[in-house]
């Protein structure tokens, strides 16, 4: 892994950053570095801003833990500083990483291999305000921020098209709502985990995401072995299809009236929170692996050429 001969490994752990999830990635940072020095690590904290490239040949670290969220930081941009400057880093690699970004062409890899989404469309935002582009219930969504940023739900009571507003980018993904239950599962390098039922008082927004007791999480959740069996063969295929590396996870909606058919994958995160109430490092409890522990096999499968 082209470690130095220095005692501990040099962890910068990248947080911060430019996007709209600016404030989660802080504190997803904060909480890894505090386990990788638990773990033994000497480790440096990043903000990535501006310079980040000049910090970066300032630090020398012998790996990055890269704890961003969102544009530049979930969409290969940082993992091709990265791989330019040939330093080891953790998650995946610049192609999984921007495919995985953009909504429609990762489902696009999704229907490639034979996994069920649900119909959607591109179109532009005033094309989207001017009519309704589909029978509600539908979602509007960016195509490629993450993290519930920017999401509407159009109810089937809906009169007429959403107004959006107007930070949201000029194309926009128009997609069929999809009923039922919020289930996921992380994948770590080979091997599905777990599953999840977030159980949430209305839609899982931003804010239920990242507030503890804003939603609960039942793990395992209790369905039908089919349905669990599903999820995680769905993420390790989707994991795969993407070409992620490290962990990523992947989200579900099911419709328990229609069994396995109403099982859907809506997407995966190649950057899942890392914080106190976050879905994949309770799920790596569950496992026995604790935080520290998690934290540590992600930084050993640290590498260039992702």
């Amino acid at each position: 892994m082209g470690m130095s001969s220095r005692a501990a490994p040099r962890i910068c752990v990248l947080k911060g950053g430019l996007s709209a999830e600016r404030e989660v990635s802080l504190s997803t940072g904060h909480e890894c570095a505090k386990a990788l020095r638990v773990a033994g690590y000497e480790v440096i904290e990043l903000d990535a801003r501006g310079d980040v490239v000049q910090r970066l040949v300032e630090i020398a670290p012998d790996i990055v833990f890269n704890a961003l969220h969102g544009r530049f930081g979930e969409d290969g941009c940082i993992q091709g500083i990265l791989e330019w400057l040939r330093i080891p880093y953790t998650h995946s690699g610049v192609l999984a990483s921007a495919l995985a970004m953009d909504k429609a062409r990762s489902k696009a890899a999704f229907v490639e291999a034979g996994l069920p989404v649900v119909t959607s469309l591109i179109a532009a935002k005033e094309d989207v305000m001017a009519g309704h582009l589909m029978d509600p219930p539908y979602v509007v969504k960016p195509n490629n921020e993450g993290s519930s940023v920017g999401v509407y739900l159009v109810h089937e009571a809906a009169n007429g098209p959403p107004r959006l507003d107007a930070d949201m980018p000029a194309q926009v993904m128009v997609e069929a709502y999809a009923p039922g239950r919020e289930l996921t599962t992380t994948v770590m390098g080979d091997r599905a985990l777990t599953v999840t039922d977030i159980v949430t008082e209305g839609w899982y927004d931003y804010e239920a995401k990242y507030t503890p007791g804003g939603s609960r999480h039942l793990l395992p959740a209790e369905i039908p072995q089919e349905i669990f069996d599903a999820c995680l063969d769905y993420a390790l295929r989707a994991h795969r299809a993407l070409g992620c590396q490290g962990v990523s996870r992947t989200d579900y909606r099911w419709d328990e009236a229609r069994g396995l058919d109403g099982l859907i994958l809506l997407e995966t995160n190649t950057q899942p929170g890392m914080t106190p109430t976050s879905l994949s490092p309770e799920q790596a409890a569950h496992c026995g692996i604790s935080f520290s522990d998690f934290c540590r096999w992600i930084v050993e499968d640290a590498s260039c050429d992702r």
